[in-house]
């Protein structure tokens, strides 16, 4: 779905005089090419200005050939006299390829026109500039059938949004095979690609591999959890292994949550094409006379600077235009999960508000477990889908403990997994219409649940209340957890019947109306997005959630590889990190791991030991000081946990005049040796002193550097002794970095 943002650039755009509008008119193409062969490179047309969509250090160039069609003649770094963008080779990349005629790589688009004809042969009509969109608009040849590419730049982010808009007049309905929201053509010495995959409690496990001749697909069809094994994320270096600071990388992702597709084709002269959008399983359009079908964008930077540069540019982008309330404070919550799971009643709830208390917290989050009254939610078996309160484990209902942590100074937040329905459950017998199953099949359950089909309008209307009604009912709840733990298989709308084939687009859609609706009423309720875990973690739910839960897991040498992974395309702000009772590793350690992120808890107050609950305390109030530069900060990863036992990454304010270091030991060898750390981001000719923090009660620094004041031009060159001591497995370090006056 397309994304309104205010215009922040204006693109300036040459006019197309009238010789351009004459090449656009119908032409002959150069011969087919040959099995093997790419067509001849485009000679541009006569007086045709190039298309330039820049922003402050990027350009991305479009030119006119004289046959008609739109080539790609330019992605990189933007040139200072832009009459220079058309002194290269002539193009060779046809921008959007129709398929079905004589190019043989993967095409953009793939459609069945109303006569059966499976053939797109598109050519260059006309171009829009309207503040930072640019609009390219592309028409077959013979049949009144339009392409629309939208560009949205975000100049300062160096951000663009590119997305495909489809129309047409036939007599009857074209079907849309396949669709792309962007091609980006590449030519380059070596190409590595960068994934990010894994599983249930093993989320963005990152890998780099060479790209070799032939097709390399990153996709998903798990539906309602797409990012459960393959994350729709990747970043694309050009020129070899990808480098952290420097060197040409792009950084690519969807904002669709649902089904994607990322297809990677390096042809026999060792160009590559990348083909980004909804993945075309399962879903083909059937696209009315006269309706619009629009993809959803595909979101990318490009930078020669490295991965680093990547990241903040999206973090920027993200915290301005892609995330929900992107420039707002967040709360810091005790979940009750791990203190009771589902076996909780009001007062034993009521009892965990002080633990909140005593740490220093601002939210208490309800997890699952207080719905259902037929079938009480005592377990994962039952309750999915009767969201009314569980009558004997809150007599008094919600609005009870609202108004018990409202007197603590606690706000209150709840559980929700309203996409969700178990057999076990009044909604699923009285409502067995609306649910995902196959016929004359036997159901198929996970985690003992269904997912409700949400391409029913009822179905929408009925999640939409499910919240509502809550949020209108008990008024002081300020906080939802959206869960869905089920990925869509076996999957079957009975409200679609016969026309099964727009099932998975149309659910995401409903799931976006749902949230649309919700968000108009309640613009800036804070919601986390969750899916079992990091199963949902896209920019196009974020436009209507504040952060996500990036894993169940919450391990804390687990949670340094899943954040360094989610680091790459999130803002600090967004990824909730909470310390909890995983894992064997210090208090200490666990809660440095999750104060690099946005910093929660989920642990049992009452048994931690005096000093344990001062040092939480303590480190509460550090990260409330913090937060502003952990959360908005400019982010460098200083050492990967790919390449040595140890992490170490930094956050730098706008002004470089603070900055704060964390450092992490992981499964050390005997005796192993780590050097000195070179910082980034400061300010050469600053003053900084180094001071370690979030020590534990009774502790010092064994650091030699700590408290000592160093110029930024040494920390950056020499470096800084981060693990300083004895180095032992699980050890963490956080250094506050401040400018100080001569």
């Amino acid at each position: 779905m397309r994304r309104r943002t205010a215009a922040m650039f204006f693109c300036a755009v040459a006019l197309v005089g009238a010789a351009a509008a004459a090449s656009a008119r119908p032409a002959e193409r150069p011969a087919p090419a040959q099995p093997g062969e790419r067509p001849a490179a485009a000679q541009p047309a006569p007086g045709f200005a190039p298309i330039r969509i820049e922003t402050t250090h990027v350009a991305l160039v479009f030119t006119v050939g004289a046959d008609g069609s739109l080539y790609q003649s330019w992605l990189g770094p933007r040139l200072a006299d832009t009459a220079e963008y058309a002194a290269g080779p002539a193009p060779r990349h046809e921008a959007f390829i129709g398929a079905g005629l004589s190019d043989l790589a993967e095409p953009a688009i793939t459609v069945t026109h109303a006569d059966g004809n499976p053939s797109l042969d598109l050519r260059y009509v006309r171009h829009e500039v309207t503040g930072n969109e640019t609009v390219i608009y592309l028409k077959d040849s013979v049949y009144p059938f339009t392409v629309a590419l939208h560009f949205k730049t975000f100049a300062d982010q160096d951000v663009t949004e590119t997305w495909t808009e489809i129309r047409h007049s036939e007599k009857k309905v074209v079907t849309i095979e396949e669709v792309a929201s962007s091609v980006l053509h590449f030519d380059g010495p070596g190409y590595h690609l960068t994934e990010f995959h894994g599983g249930y409690a093993s989320e963005m496990q990152m890998e780099e591999s060479p790209l070799e001749n032939g097709v390399r697909i990153l996709d998903s069809k798990l539906g309602t959890r797409p990012d459960m094994y393959q994350a729709p994320f990747f970043m694309l270096s050009l020129d070899g292994p990808a480098r952290e600071e420097n060197g040409p990388v792009l950084a690519g992702t969807l904002a669709w949550t649902g089904n994607f597709r990322f297809l990677f084709d390096v042809d026999e002269r060792h160009s590559l094409r990348v083909v980004s959008g909804i993945n075309p399983y399962r879903s083909p359009v059937t696209l009315e006379p006269g309706r619009a079908f629009t993809t959803p964008p595909f979101i990318f930077t490009y930078t020669t600077n490295g991965k680093g540069q990547a990241s903040r540019n999206l973090h920027h982008w993200a915290a301005r235009y892609g995330i929900m309330d992107g420039d707002q404070p967040r709360l810091t919550p005790l979940n009750n999960w791990e203190a009771t799971h589902t076996g909780f009643d009001e007062q034993k709830l009521v009892g965990l508000f002080d633990g909140a208390v005593r740490l220093g917290l601002d939210l208490f989050l309800l997890d699952d477990g207080w719905f259902g009254d037929k079938y009480p939610r005592d377990n994962d078996k039952a309750g999915l889908g009767d969201w009314m309160e569980n009558p004997r484990k809150l007599p008094d209902g919600l609005g009870y403990l609202v108004r018990e942590a409202d007197k603590k100074g606690l706000r209150f937040g709840i559980w929700l997994e309203p996409e969700m329905v178990n057999p076990a459950s009044e909604l699923y017998h009285a409502h067995p219409d609306w649910i995902l199953r196959l016929p004359n099949r036997p159901e198929q359950y996970q985690r003992n649940q269904l997912v409700l089909d949400l391409c029913n309008p009822a179905v929408q209307e009925y999640v939409y209340h499910v919240v509502h009604d809550l949020l209108q009912r008990d008024t002081g709840i300020a906080y939802i957890k959206w869960d869905c733990n089920r990925p869509m298989t076996d999957a079957w709308s009975p409200f679609l019947g016969e026309h099964q084939g727009s099932l998975y687009i149309d659910y995401t859609h409903g799931f976006y109306n749902v949230l649309a609706r919700l968000r108009k009423e309640y613009p800036h309720l804070p919601m986390m997005l969750c899916a079992g875990g990091g199963g949902r973690t896209d920019y196009g739910a974020l436009r209507y959630f504040t952060e996500f839960w990036p894993s169940d897991n919450t391990d804390a040498l687990e949670r340094v590889f899943i954040q360094w992974g989610y680091s790459c395309f999130f803002p600090a702000f967004s990824i909730c990190a909470h310390v909890t009772s995983m894992g064997r590793e210090s208090l200490k350690f666990r809660t440095d791991v999750a104060m690099m992120d946005k910093l929660g808890y989920d642990i049992q107050v009452d048994r931690l030991t005096p000093e344990e609950l001062t040092f939480s305390a303590n480190a509460v109030r550090t990260y409330r000081r913090l937060s502003p530069l952990i959360g908005w900060g400019d982010l460098y990863r200083l050492v990967s946990p790919y390449e040595e036992h140890r992490a170490a990454l930094m956050y730098v304010d706008s002004t470089r005049t603070h900055a704060v270091v964390f450092a992490y030991t992981l499964q050390t060898r005997h005796q192993e040796f780590f050097y000195r750390v070179p910082l980034r981001g400061l300010d050469p000719s600053g003053r900084y002193r180094v001071k370690e923090i979030n020590l534990a009660p009774g502790t010092h620094s064994v650091n030699p550097d700590d408290d000592k004041v160093f110029s930024g031009d040494f920390l950056m060159k020499a470096g800084l002794q981060l693990t300083p001591g004895r180095i032992n497995p699980a050890t963490s370090w956080v250094y506050d970095i401040t400018t100080e006056n001569d």
